[in-house]
């Protein structure tokens, strides 16, 4: 993929020497707030205008919008397509797509890309916006980018110089403090055929958030998760929960696992890598949660630079669909409910190392300039072979100031079959809650919330 020089000048992938990465120096920060948001994202639009100018989000919510509630009405609703793509014309936007979009509109006919205008929507909360500009100087990168030091609640690098560091604002993204959803998981198989996989009552903290004075420790955790299934049958009761801390390697992610048939609380270290999700038939990784959510320590990470991008953005009719099957057509997911818009992303590529264990031996992330949200990936295999690819689906909490991801998917390419997870709608949508007690984090919690 080639990509303009204009935009590779910006930033590329840096050498890290050493096993500490120093922030950017005081006059590079200052572009931070003036031709740069404060997390780092381009202020001006494209040359052609097919990418606005950043002017500060969406904050005011559409009319029809009741102060309150978790469902969440498109603003854009009324907006046409300015351009399809589909097998026909692919090869002309190829340039312009992930290789797993691409692959997909080649190979169904059914499949294609409406692309509708572009809006810039995110909206980050001032703190956020501050403690990023603060990060910029400030914060370190430990042991080759593994791990983070003197990080504030924010982007940790708003202006990165490595791959790793990308990834790091990836997962320290603001989605907001606590998020409560009940959500479908639905696998369709080569044949076209849905099948539930699970439905469960998600809890996800960041409880770097709830002090945003405090810089985060190594040994702090940036994330936590656990899920209450409900259903289908055979996986009613069971329970699982996830904690993940700012220096992977010091203390690794932390998982346990309650299944109603043993009756108790177990450690599960399993829940990492490449380990399959038995909740999408192994369809996707531990690691592919969001796109990308665990440790960094396989993969060698390069910061290969800026692009334009056509990916789902705004997808407001997607994320709150009220009807889960709707969704779930043959070989891919309905192209009536997926909106795609032209946005500027960081492209950061990871290739496996050597001796390091992992069914991706190279992986393409896609982050969005405005969020650090991963909004897609292509991954390959050993032999270099599309292997799969994901996406989440970014829509503008606009009530919350706050960006969400729900619900997120896998292609698998050679298997002919997909996941999608997080599908809200049919459950009232996305909550943002109180803080959960101290005890309803514990793993113990786990079991008195089962069903049995």
């Amino acid at each position: 993929m080639k990509f303009p020089s204009s935009v590779l000048a910006i930033a590329l992938a840096a050498v890290i020497a050493g096993q500490v990465q120093a922030g950017v120096s005081a006059q590079e920060a200052a572009k931070l707030g003036t031709s740069l948001t404060g997390v780092g994202a381009e202020m001006a639009g494209n040359a052609d205008g097919s990418i606005p100018p950043y002017k500060g989000g969406l904050t005011t919510p559409p009319a029809s919008f009741k102060a309150g509630d978790s469902m969440r009405p498109d603003p854009f609703a009324d907006e046409k397509p300015l351009l399809v793509i589909d097998g026909k014309n692919v090869d002309q936007y190829k340039g312009q797509l992930t290789a797993t979009t691409a692959e997909l509109a080649r190979r169904y006919p059914s499949y294609r890309i409406d692309v509708y205008p572009t809006h810039r929507t995110v909206a980050l909360p001032a703190a956020v916006l501050e403690n990023s500009r603060k990060n910029a100087t400030d914060a370190r990168s430990l042991n080759g980018g593994l791990a983070i030091d003197n990080v504030l609640p924010g982007v940790p690098f708003p202006i990165p110089q490595s791959g790793s560091e990308a990834m790091w604002n990836h997962l320290l993204r603001y989605l907001g403090t606590n998020i409560s959803s009940k959500y479908d998981s639905w696998n369709v198989d080569a044949a076209g055929v849905p099948t539930l996989s699970t439905t469960a009552l998600a809890f996800m903290n960041y409880p770097i958030y709830e002090n945003m004075a405090r810089p985060v420790a190594g040994n702090d955790i940036f994330y936590q998760m656990k899920l209450y299934y409900t259903g289908p049958a055979r996986r009613a009761g069971e329970a699982i929960m996830l904690k993940d801390s700012a220096d992977p390697l010091a203390q690794p992610r932390k998982a346990w696992q309650y299944l109603p048939g043993q009756r108790r609380v177990k450690l599960a270290p399993d829940l990492a890598y490449d380990t399959p999700n038995p909740g999408t038939a192994g369809t996707n990784t531990y690691d592919d949660t969001f796109v990308f959510m665990g440790a960094l320590d396989r993969y060698d990470w390069k910061l290969v630079g800026k692009q334009e991008l056509i990916v789902p953005y705004n997808t407001y009719r997607l994320t709150y669909a009220d009807q889960a099957k709707a969704l779930t057509t043959a070989n891919h997911i309905a192209p009536d409910y997926v909106r795609w818009e032209k946005h500027r992303v960081w492209v950061v590529e990871a290739t496996l190392k050597p001796g390091a264990r992992h069914i991706y031996h190279k992986r393409r992330f896609y982050l969005d300039e405005d969020s650090w949200i991963a909004l897609a990936s292509d991954q390959y295999d050993a032999s270099g072979k599309l292997y799969r690819g994901a996406f989440t689906f970014l829509s503008q909490s606009y009530d919350k100031q706050t960006p969400d991801t729900t619900p997120f998917m896998i292609y698998d390419l050679v298997g002919g079959n997909y996941n999608i997870n997080g599908i809200v709608g049919p459950y009232g949508g996305i909550k943002y809650i109180e803080t959960l007690s101290k005890v309803q984090w514990a793993p113990d919690a786990l079991a008195g919330a089962g069903i049995r």
